[in-house]
């Protein structure tokens, strides 16, 4: 097992299970409970650890990325005029729908 490092997560117990990589997101929430992404980094300056935007959903069972949702609600300054083109650039930021980009295995 050298050169292998593991990370413990927490996830809701209900997460559906991770996607293979490049398979389309189904929100099991495990890349931004292992790492914050650039988005997170640069607007809410979160290094380390599970991003403080990862929002479960619990009517549909998933996670959703706050910012690509209510912004504002981690924003704080965010005028509700842009609240709609700030969750749309935070949804292209991100790549919502791209495909799955986090290589891990996840059991």
């Amino acid at each position: 097992m050298s050169g292998e490092s593991f990370q413990t997560i927490r996830l809701h117990a209900a997460v559906p299970p991770k996607p293979t990589f490049g398979a389309p997101c189904n929100g099991c929430g495990a890349c931004c409970a292992a790492e914050p992404c650039p988005l997170s980094r640069v607007l809410l300056g979160h290094r380390a650890g599970s991003c403080p935007a990862l929002t479960w959903g619990e009517a549909d069972q998933r996670y959703y990325c706050g910012m690509a949702v209510t912004p504002d609600a981690y924003l704080a300054w965010l005028p509700a005029l842009l609240r709609k083109p700030a969750a749309r650039l935070a949804r292209r930021w991100i790549a919502t729908g791209i495909g799955c980009d986090f290589d891990a295995e996840v059991s």
